[in-house]
């Protein structure tokens, strides 16, 4: 890939673990309300906002990263997320990694190696 495509890349990944573990952190702020008194407390959170922002630039960095490279391997580096969203799971919200987890996320990995040396 190209300077220009692994910055754009590198934006996505960014923007896309940002916006999932935002709207995660909304939805658990939300708290015990239900119904449209929870779907208020999530629409006023910050956090909320955060994720939307971070969804369009993602989604314009995303059509950016497309015109540069094969959409063949475009959606194979693309999925880095996967891991990067584990990964602050695990950080920002104890989520647990299991022994599969784990496992998976290392078939992940080697899969994206193989690709990389396509």
């Amino acid at each position: 890939m190209t300077p220009l495509a692994t910055l754009f890349w590198a934006l996505n990944l960014l923007f896309d673990t940002v916006g999932q573990l935002s709207f995660k952190e909304a939805s658990v702020r939300r708290g015990d309300r239900e119904g449209i008194a929870g779907w208020r407390q999530m629409l006023s959170a910050r956090w909320i906002w955060i994720g939307i922002f971070s969804f369009a630039a993602e989604f314009l960095l995303w059509l950016a990263f497309l015109s540069l490279v094969p959409l063949s391997l475009a959606i194979l580096v693309g999925s880095v997320n996967i891991l990067t969203v584990m990964i602050g799971g695990r950080i920002f919200f104890g989520e647990a990694l299991t022994p599969r987890r784990i496992g998976a996320a290392l078939l992940i990995a080697t899969g994206m190696i193989f690709v990389g040396w396509g």
